[in-house]
């Protein structure tokens, strides 16, 4: 009992947080200051490319490079048609990870005083590069989290659950004086010749959570100021198309494991366990107690507070919670199992 209600309190002083959450961001304002670079690392992505370069065209982007990472497909003439500059990757030296590699080589080739980091499956709305930029400027490296197009049952079931993981072990992620690293390498932002001078990618080479690696060697070892911003007014992304690929791709990396300590992880899966999967199977079985109803209604509640990060919804988001349990399952075999294999890669 001592343990569940250790883990309720963690939780509960997390989601208080939420009471000083910053405003979403809008599209900024008309004056830029200073060029802007947009670095696409892209595998295989012909499928995608147009929805994330489309938009960008009507966007005050200096200059869009798509970092063709040895792609099988037509990536590389999806990207000039729409005008992109391509980096044609070259095979990775020892010791680094494809993303981390391509992000490096992006990074290299960019011009910009700023450089946005783009993910090939995110959906820029009008105004997203003035947002960033104006949210930017008051920090080191500014981190994005989207709205997430969900557009089939099990995707809708499952995403938020994962989703929710995160605020169970970090509370929400857009408030002043997070102490915990939290960062989305779908959409990054910092000024090109900072991150240039503090190694760049370089730093976290063999990382495959490459995004959460960055930020906190930036924050812990160099004192960067690092801000996660609310960005679902003006930035979309289609990260998978299926339940099974939600399950494989978001599972193997949502908990960090590959960044995190071991006993950091520990603690994390004691609380998603005790706070977050087990009180609604525990009510339904008859053995709850008011713990569990109170942990269940906070469940329920973070709904209301996840929804704007959605579209659609429908009936599956608000049943999400049913997918907490096999979410902690697949969340404790990424511990127990680090993921070694990507997009057709196997590291050591």
């Amino acid at each position: 009992m001592v343990v569940r209600l250790t883990a309720a309190a963690v939780v509960a002083g997390r989601f208080a947080r939420g009471r000083r959450l910053r405003t979403p961001l809008a599209p900024g304002a008309p004056a830029l200051p200073g060029t802007v670079s947009v670095v696409v690392p892209a595998r295989d992505e012909e499928r995608r490319l147009a929805g994330c370069l489309g938009p960008l065209r009507s966007e005050p982007v200096d200059e869009v490079i798509v970092v063709d990472d040895e792609s099988s497909d037509r990536t590389a003439e999806v990207a000039r048609s729409f005008g992109a500059s391509v980096v044609r990757g070259v095979p990775r030296p020892a010791g680094w990870a494809g993303k981390a590699w391509a992000l490096e080589q992006g990074l290299r080739a960019a011009r910009g005083d700023w450089v946005v980091f783009l993910d090939a499956d995110v959906r820029p709305r009008r105004g997203l590069i003035r947002a960033l930029v104006e949210a930017a400027s008051g920090v080191d490296l500014l981190s994005v989290g989207p709205r997430f197009v969900c557009e089939t049952f099990g995707e809708r079931l499952l995403h938020p659950s994962f989703l929710a993981s995160i605020v169970y072990r970090v509370g929400p992620a857009d408030v002043p004086g997070l102490r915990r690293v939290v960062a989305n390498g779908q959409c990054m932002v910092a000024r090109r010749s900072a991150l240039v001078r503090a190694g760049g990618w370089g730093r976290v080479r063999s990382y495959m959570t490459d995004d959460v690696a960055l930020a906190q060697a930036l924050v812990r070892e160099d004192g960067w100021r690092l801000r996660f911003a609310d960005g679902a007014d003006v930035l979309e992304v289609r990260m998978y198309e299926s339940a099974r690929e939600t399950w494989h791709g978001w599972g193997r990396s949502i908990i960090d494991p590959d960044v995190n300590t071991r006993p950091g992880l520990v603690a994390d899966l004691a609380v998603l366990w005790l706070a977050m999967a087990l009180p609604l199977p525990r009510l339904a079985l008859g053995r709850g107690d008011a713990l569990d109803v109170l942990l269940l209604a906070q469940r329920v509640a973070l709904l209301g507070a996840l929804q704007r990060a959605y579209r659609p919804r429908g009936l599956a988001f608000w049943l999400s919670p049913l997918a907490d349990v096999p979410v902690a399952l697949r969340l404790t075999w990424s511990v127990l199992r680090p993921p070694r294999t990507w997009r057709g890669r196997t590291y050591a």
